[in-house]
Order: structure tokens, then C-alpha cells, then sequence
């Protein structure tokens, strides 16, 4: 088996894309990590910015997490209104641009981007802050680790939608199954104590009050508590990764993901504040997360603890596949329309978008490699692009039912329009509080982006209209090309070269720049046996032998001067200059054998000559 199959799996043919859809099992691993996952770390990132109001902090978490929920159900009806109106994939840019116009549109696309880069890294780094709190020893390889996860997902989701869906069933079904029992059993505890439960493990203690509430303190710990919110579109989007009724399919699983989350947000905002449970510095000694002190101090530090702990672990981790599920897919649409490399909309040997997953990759490892892997110095970058999709995709809907009408277009209006207004406003209040924190980096990469978009635009329709053309073939006065063909030396590679070259015109110029003596006296020498008399007694023309002596050993320059001398003494002709090359068939074969040939071709394709055709013959080495 070959070692890509081995990693990526065989290759599948187009029509096996039905076997990949997936149904609600397997696509909320594949679609909902990113939201379930968010429950660890965006109370978490409230908590922190209440350190300095200590145990009072406490009493922030519930009204901040009840705000938050509301604002989640509220985006949760719009993109049911969003599935049904997109079946094929509502995704902010299709919606934006379709009902706003094509600037919303990449202005949406833009940020999510953006946001699902940070989805991807903020995952993963939550994921091992989560391994690093239960095994602090690990803490000075958290960037190896986080780098090593992100590598893993990502020949995971090279195998494929189904693969990627089904890879992740397992650790996200243990991670709802432990958590919400952990959750069960701590209200359950409160209950019985009387609202005073006893923790099994002590969290640590809260340090003491160094500063009051203020609306700005408080706003800053709402903005970090929405990137709770993020992932919540990552089913609209994908809608088309569902087997028929996709719709149906689609929805059903936005449900159960919104329902999940909206659980774990109320019992870990509940429970941190019935044990006392604050934050912890981020990157510093002692580190400990939200979810690990409150396990803990629910059911103590055993089994339970670390194989709830792992599956945090596991599902922050892995809910990066949100963003490699998503990020590929919208690439796809921007591609096609023309704003991006037309390679992101081709899909790989496993039917996936290849190049989208490749550079997220890449991004997302830039990013963790930036800020250490440590969760907390990437969250100001977070949200703001998560934001800025859902209010224009809300607001696009709104037009959307404005414009197409039907019985119950008044009431989706009104869904949309609530969306679009609570999740604009939200923007604002996470846009300020996080702009000297980071935020104004999104600031500068969101029109960086939709200037890359126009430029790659512009690119396309200047070569459109450079080869667009009406016109019929010209067939008249067709004059064979003067051929040039550069030679080292007498061998069987050039042997080849000049047959071919006789194949195509009567005119050949065989050209050796001389930097060893013996080769050019002995390629003289032989050159009317070995070429001028066999192809005189063919009854053809003869390639001419032109020598030019080079004591610096420069290449290239005689060979374009050979060229513009042939162009110049044929204005009427073109000049296709064969280039003779070894293909090795082996590994080893590239690094023994220089790459003129290569070089050569560079050469001549970025010389901007128009007349000259650069054609190649390989010789394929067998050992």
C-alpha cells in the first residue's frame, strides 16, 4: 500500500460523494464541536477579566452566561429561518452577498475567515490548556502539542467528510455524557446542601478584591464570554455535507447543538459560582481551567475526574475540525465567484477541498506559533469576525424574505431582524471592548482580506479578457517554427531530441555554450557523422551547429541572445526551443542530477518572449 493511501485513504471517484454525507450522529461531531467545545472555554474568558473584582466577580458570571444564552437562542431561530431559505449552504457570504450585495458579501466572507483560523487555534490551545491543568508537568511542551493536534486533524480531514465526522464520534459523545453529568451531579449536591455544597477538592482560593465592577470591566468579560457563540453557523453552512432531507437533517442538529450548549453554559456559570470557583492566570504556574476545578471539586480528583477531563481535552481540541469542515467549503464558494485562486474550488483524492485545508493549516499553526499556544493571549482576536458574519448574514435574510415574500415572510422577518439587531449590537460592545486588546488587528486583516478578494478579482478578468476572443481558427499561411535546441553534449538524450525536432521543421539550430574543451571538440568533430550525413541521406535539412563559448560559465544569457538573434533574423516565425531532460524515477534521482532543464524552461517562460514556444522531451531513467 502506498504510504498516501496509507495516510489519506484510496482515491474516490466522483460519484461516490453521496457515501460521504452524513446525518445528525455524525454531524454534530463534524459541525458542533467548535459551539460544544466553546462551553470550556468562553466562561472561562469571562471569569478571567473578573479576577480583579474577586469573590464579587462571582456574582457576574450568571447575568453575563444568561445574556449570552439569550443572544445564542435568538441566532439559533434565525439560522433555522437560514437553513430552509438555503438548503445547498447558507453561509453569511452567500446570503450577504445574494441579498446585500457582493462588497457584504466579501466583507462576510472576510471575517470568517478569519474567524475560522481562530476557531482552529483557540480550540486546539483550549484543549491543552485543559491537558496541562490536569498534568501540569506537560506545561513546557504546550506549543509542541498544540502544533502535533493540529497536525493530526488535519490528515484526518484529508480522508475525508465522513472520515472526519466519524474519527470524532467517539470523544464527543463521552465529553456530553461526562460533562452534563458532572453538571447533574453538582446541582443535585447544591440542592441537597442547600445551596452550600461541599467541594471534594477545594478549589483554589479566589484572590482578594482589587478593583470594583465598572460597566467597562463588565463589558470586556461579556465580549469574552460570546466567543461562547462561535461555531453556532458552522451547520448553515454546511447543510450540503448532510444526506437527503438535508434540510431536515440540518436543523435537527442545529437543535440538539444549541440545546447542549445552552445546558452547559447555565450549569458551569451556576456551579462556579455555588463552589467558588474563579479563574486562574493563564500561561502561569498553577494554571488550573474553569472546567478542571469545578470537576474536581464536584467529584473529587479520580477516574471520573481525568476521564472527563481528557474528553474536555479531546473535543476542545478536535472542535478545530469546525473550522477545517467550514473553512474549506467557503473558500470553495469564494473561488468559484471568482475572488480566490480557482485551486481552492477543486476538490482532493478524497473529495474534499485539499488546498482550503492545507492553508488553514498553515495559518493556524502561524497563529499558535505567535502567541504560544496559550488560549487566553488569542481570545481578543476571537468573536469579532464570528460577529460581523452573523449580523450581516441576519440582515441579508431580512432583504431575503423582504424581496421573495410568501405566507409566513413577515414572522421570519422579524426572527432575522432580531438576529441581525442583538448580534450588531453585540458586535459593537466586543469591537470596543477588545480593541486595545488585539481587536484592531481584525480591524486591519478584514480589508486587508477584501483587498486580496479585488486583487485576485481584477487578476481574472484582465486574463479573461486578454484570451477572450470570437474569432475562427486562422489556418492560412502556416510556416513551421525555427526550432533551437540547447545540447551539452553528444548522447542518446540529445539523439532523441533531434528526431523530434525533424518531426516538426526543416529549419534546426542545434546550440552547445562551451565551458569544457574536450566535450565541444569532440561534439565538432562528430557532428557531420553522427547528424549532417545521416539526415542529408534522409533527403532533410541538416541542424546547423552553433557554438558559443562561455569562459564564466553563464548559461542562460547566451541562450537568450541566441533567441532574440533568431527572432530578430525571423520576424514572421516562431521559435520553439526544445529542452532535453532526465526524469528520474527514483527519489534520489533529483538530488544527483542537476535541474538545468527546469531552470531553462523558468528561464524562458519568464523572459516575456510571446514568439517562443518552449517544448520538452524527456528522457526517463530507469535505475
Amino acid at each position: 500500500m502506498a504510504l498516501t493511501d496509507l495516510l489519506f485513504g484510496r482515491r474516490l471517484a466522483t460519484d461516490e460523494e453521496g457515501e460521504q454525507r452524513v446525518g445528525v450522529l455524525t454531524g454534530i461531531p463534524m459541525l458542533g464541536l467548535d459551539a460544544l467545545g466553546s462551553s470550556a472555554y468562553g466562561p472561562e474568558a469571562a471569569l478571567t477579566l473578573l479576577i480583579p473584582l474577586g469573590t464579587a466577580g462571582l456574582g457576574y458570571i450568571g447575568p453575563i452566561s444568561t445574556l449570552i444564552i439569550i443572544l445564542l437562542l435568538v441566532v439559533y431561530f434565525s439560522y433555522r429561518q437560514t437553513i430552509a431559505a438555503y438548503p445547498h449552504g447558507g453561509g453569511s457570504y452567500t446570503v450577504a452577498k445574494e441579498n446585500l450585495g457582493t462588497p457584504a458579501g466579501l466583507f462576510a466572507a472576510a471575517a470568517l475567515m478569519l474567524d475560522y483560523v481562530l476557531v482552529v487555534a483557540v480550540g486546539i490551545s483550549a484543549g491543552i490548556g485543559a491537558l496541562v491543568s490536569a498534568l501540569p508537568v506537560l506545561q513546557p511542551y504546550t506549543l509542541a502539542l498544540c502544533l502535533s493536534i493540529l497536525a493530526l486533524i488535519t490528515v484526518v480531514n484529508l480522508r475525508g467528510v465522513r472520515e472526519s465526522g466519524l474519527a470524532f464520534v467517539a470523544p464527543t459523545y463521552v465529553f456530553i455524557i461526562s460533562l452534563l453529568t458532572v453538571l447533574a451531579i453538582g446541582v443535585a449536591k447544591t440542592l441537597l446542601a442547600g445551596g452550600h455544597p461541599t467541594p471534594v477538592t477545594a478549589p483554589p482560593r479566589i484572590p482578594t478584591e482589587v478593583t470594583t465592577a465598572s460597566l467597562w470591566v463588565l463589558m470586556r468579560a461579556f465580549a469574552n464570554g460570546c466567543t461562547a457563540m462561535t461555531g453556532v453557523e458552522a451547520v448553515s453552512n454546511g447543510v450540503s455535507a448532510f444526506r437527503e432531507p438535508s434540510v431536515v437533517f440540518a436543523r435537527r442538529t442545529l437543535t440538539i447543538i444549541i440545546v447542549l450548549l445552552a445546558v452547559m453554559l447555565a450549569g458551569i456559570a451556576f456551579l462556579s459560582r455555588v463552589y467558588a470557583i474563579g479563574a486562574t492566570e493563564p500561561g502561569q504556574v498553577g494554571y488550573q481551567s474553569i472546567l478542571s476545578q469545578l470537576v474536581a471539586a464536584v467529584v473529587g480528583r479520580g477516574l471520573f475526574y481525568y476521564i472527563t477531563i481528557g474528553s474536555v481535552l479531546a473535543v476542545l481540541a478536535l472542535s478545530a475540525n469546525t473550522g477545517f469542515a467550514d473553512f474549506p467549503r467557503l473558500c470553495r464558494v469564494i473561488a468559484q465567484d471568482g475572488f480566490l485562486p480557482s485551486a481552492f474550488a477543486h476538490r482532493g483524492r478524497r473529495l474534499v477541498y485539499s488546498h482550503g485545508i492545507i492553508v488553514l493549516a498553515v495559518l493556524s499553526g502561524g497563529l499558535l506559533i505567535a502567541f504560544g499556544g496559550i488560549t487566553d493571549h488569542l481570545i481578543p482576536l476571537f468573536a469579532v469576525g464570528a460577529f460581523l458574519a452573523f449580523t450581516l448574514s441576519q440582515a441579508g435574510m431580512v432583504e431575503h424574505w423582504r424581496r421573495t415574500g410568501g405566507p409566513n415572510a413577515r414572522r421570519s422577518m422579524v426572527v432575522n431582524g432580531a438576529g441581525a439587531s442583538c448580534t450588531g449590537v453585540t458586535l459593537v460592545v466586543v469591537l470596543v471592548s477588545k480593541f486595545h486588546e488585539g481587536a484592531w488587528i481584525m480591524v486591519l486583516l478584514v480589508p486587508a482580506l477584501l483587498a486580496l478578494f479585488v486583487g485576485v478579482h481584477n487578476h481574472y478578468l484582465t486574463v479573461g479578457r486578454q484570451v477572450a476572443t470570437d474569432e475562427p481558427l486562422d489556418a492560412v499561411n502556416l510556416v513551421p517554427p525555427i526550432v533551437l535546441i540547447p545540447l551539452r553534449g553528444w548522447s542518446r538524450v540529445s539523439r532523441k531530441a533531434l528526431r523530434f525536432a525533424l518531426q516538426l521543421s526543416h529549419e534546426i539550430y542545434a546550440l552547445h555554450i562551451a565551458d569544457d574543451e574536450r566535450t565541444l571538440v569532440e561534439l565538432e568533430d562528430t557532428w557531420n557523422q553522427r547528424v549532417r550525413e545521416p539526415v542529408l541521406a534522409a533527403g532533410l535539412s541538416p541542424p546547423k551547429l552553433i557554438v558559443i563559448t562561455s569562459p564564466y560559465r553563464r548559461l542562460y544569457a547566451p541562450l537568450l541572445e541566441t533567441v532574440q538573434e533568431l527572432q530578430h533574423s525571423h520576424p514572421d516565425r516562431d521559435i520553439a526551443v526544445i529542452v532535453p531532460e532526465f526524469v528520474g524515477s527514483r527519489w534520489y534521482h533529483f538530488l544527483l542530477h542537476n535541474q538545468t532543464g527546469t531552470l531553462i524552461k523558468a528561464y524562458l517562460f519568464f523572459s516575456g518572449r510571446r514568439r517562443v514556444v518552449v517544448i520538452n522531451v524527456p528522457w526517463y531513467l530507469s535505475a
